[in-house]
């Protein structure tokens, strides 16, 4: 049987036996090789949210082997998308590595608060992320036994979600569950992401994109009630 706290060990073996990208990248360098990247990504690396379009993701502060990775799969084909693959091809593993060097070093993910907090089974989006769905043999784990506590990502390999945009965490989820994505290892996300529902997908992607404010807005009332 599967349980939760197996699949949190595969989750770490996995983010271990990811090796390190060995081409060492310069941050200063990236942000000019990076000039490509602005038009979607925005010069902020804040990315942009288009409702129904194909959004582009927030990349500062993201891990550098991680972005590293996605661009050489560009390169390759081993994840496919018709916009971002001529931008891969323009840049050599050494601009790869410094464009994702520079959008490491730019303003960093926003900082949450790692302290467990029981999941309210009322809120959907939020029980999948912190106790997945373990009903009718679905078998769907946790998000955030792979992607850390409150979704801020875990080594080279589970990028952050808290905080990105809500039209680009539904297209990956959609792109794993149709198969036009496929470069996670062992084939994790692929086989979580075919057993979602349209709904909990729209549901896991809203949750993530507006935790960072509700977090804030809940620590807000906390301590307007500790000042009473």
């Amino acid at each position: 049987m599967i349980t939760i706290s197996k699949v949190g060990g595969i989750a770490l073996l996995l983010a271990a036996a990811t090796p390190a990208l060995a081409q060492q990248g310069d941050a200063e360098r990236g942000g000019t090789s990076a000039v490509v990247c602005v038009a979607c990504h925005q010069a902020d690396g804040m990315g942009m949210n288009i409702p129904g379009g194909e959004s582009w993701p927030r990349l500062a502060g993201m891990n550098a082997d991680y972005l590293a990775k996605q661009l050489h799969d560009f390169k390759s084909g081993d994840r496919e998308n018709m916009t971002m693959m001529p931008f891969a091809n323009m840049l050599s593993d050494q601009q790869i590595a410094d464009v994702a060097a520079y959008y490491a070093e730019m303003a960093s993910w926003p900082e949450l608060p790692t302290a467990y907090h029981a999941a309210d089974p009322n809120k959907e989006g939020e029980w999948l992320a912190e106790r997945g769905d373990w009903e009718d043999s679905t078998f769907i784990p946790a998000c955030n036994q792979c992607h850390g506590p409150n979704g801020q990502g875990v080594g080279t390999t589970f990028p952050p979600l808290a905080g990105q945009h809500a039209g680009y965490i539904k297209n990956q989820l959609n792109a794993w569950r149709e198969g036009t994505r496929h470069n996670d290892p062992n084939e994790l996300m692929v086989g979580i992401a075919k057993r979602l529902s349209d709904e909990q997908v729209e549901l896991i992607a809203e949750y993530y994109a507006e935790l960072p404010e509700s977090l804030a807005a809940a620590d807000a009332q906390e301590q307007q009630e500790d000042a009473k």
